[in-house]
C-alpha cells in the first residue's frame, strides 16, 4: 500500500502571510440551522464558508505570469498538469539559518550525501526546518532561501519546480525577485510554504503531486502537496 505525506499548511482565518499580501478570511456562510429553519438552536454549525485570500496562500505554487511581465499569458490554467504530478527529490540544508543564502555547492553536496541525482523533470525540495523553528513566529519571514545562481542552476538541470517551507523561494531584498525571474526565463515554478519534509529526508524518490485550481488567468494557486512512497 502507498505511503502518503502531507506536505500542505492547513488554511485558517488569519493565518500568517507574506506581507505585501492581503489576509485570509474565513467566514460562515450559511449554517445547517439555517438550511432547517431551526430558530432555537444554541449550537452554530456551518454548511458553508465564505473564504477570502489570494491565490498565493499556504502551500501554494506560482504561475508563470507572477514572475514577471514578460510571462503574462502564462497563466495557472494553461500550465501543463504534468509540471505538478513528477518525481521528487528532498535534500537536507536544515544547516542554514536565518536569511542565509543556499547556493549551487549546498545542492551540490546535499544530493551527494543523499546519493540522489536531478533528473530532467524533477521537483526538488529544500529541507531547511524553517517551519518547525518559526512558523507564526517574528523570525517567521526572514528563513533561508535560494540564490540566484542557485536558481539558475536548478532550471538548467530541467526541472519541474522547487519547493521551500518559506513564504518566499529567496531571501527577500537579497535576490527574491531576481529567483521569480529566473524561474519564468527558464520555464520552471516553485511552491512556498511546504511542510513535512524532515519526513522525506533520507528516502530516497518519491512521486510528488501538487495539482493547483483551474483559476481562470490565475497568478498561482493553493495546492494539496503530497508525496508518495509506494509500498
Amino acid at each position: 500500500m502507498a505511503e502518503i505525506i502531507d506536505l500542505s499548511q492547513e488554511i485558517y482565518d488569519g493565518m500568517p502571510t507574506y506581507h505585501v499580501l492581503p489576509p485570509v478570511n474565513i467566514n460562515i456562510y450559511a449554517t445547517h440551522e439555517q438550511w432547517e429553519n431551526m430558530t432555537d438552536s444554541e449550537e452554530i454549525s456551518p454548511s458553508v464558508n465564505l473564504m477570502s485570500m489570494s491565490e498565493h496562500t499556504g502551500t501554494h505554487v506560482d504561475a508563470l505570469n507572477h514572475m514577471a511581465r514578460p510571462y503574462r499569458d502564462q497563466s495557472i490554467d494553461k500550465m501543463p498538469l504534468s509540471m505538478f504530478y513528477t518525481e521528487g527529490v528532498c535534500l537536507n540544508l536544515s544547516h542554514k539559518r536565518l536569511k542565509e543564502l543556499i547556493e549551487i555547492p549546498d545542492l551540490e553536496q546535499a544530493l551527494t550525501q543523499a546519493n540522489l541525482n536531478i533528473q530532467s523533470g524533477d521537483t526538488i525540495l529544500l529541507y531547511t526546518d524553517h517551519y518547525r523553528r518559526a512558523f507564526d513566529s517574528e523570525d517567521w519571514p526572514n528563513g533561508p532561501g535560494i540564490s540566484i545562481d542557485a536558481a539558475r542552476w536548478l532550471g538548467q538541470q530541467k526541472v519541474s519546480a522547487f519547493g521551500v517551507e518559506t513564504m518566499s523561494p529567496g531571501v527577500p531584498d537579497h535576490g527574491n525577485k531576481e529567483v521569480h525571474h529566473i524561474c519564468g526565463e527558464l520555464g520552471f515554478t516553485h511552491y512556498e510554504n511546504m511542510i513535512n519534509l524532515h519526513l522525506l529526508i533520507g528516502r530516497g524518490r518519491f512521486r510528488f503531486i501538487a495539482l493547483p485550481l483551474k483559476i481562470r488567468s490565475g497568478t498561482g494557486s493553493p495546492v494539496r502537496a503530497v508525496a508518495v512512497f509506494e509500498g
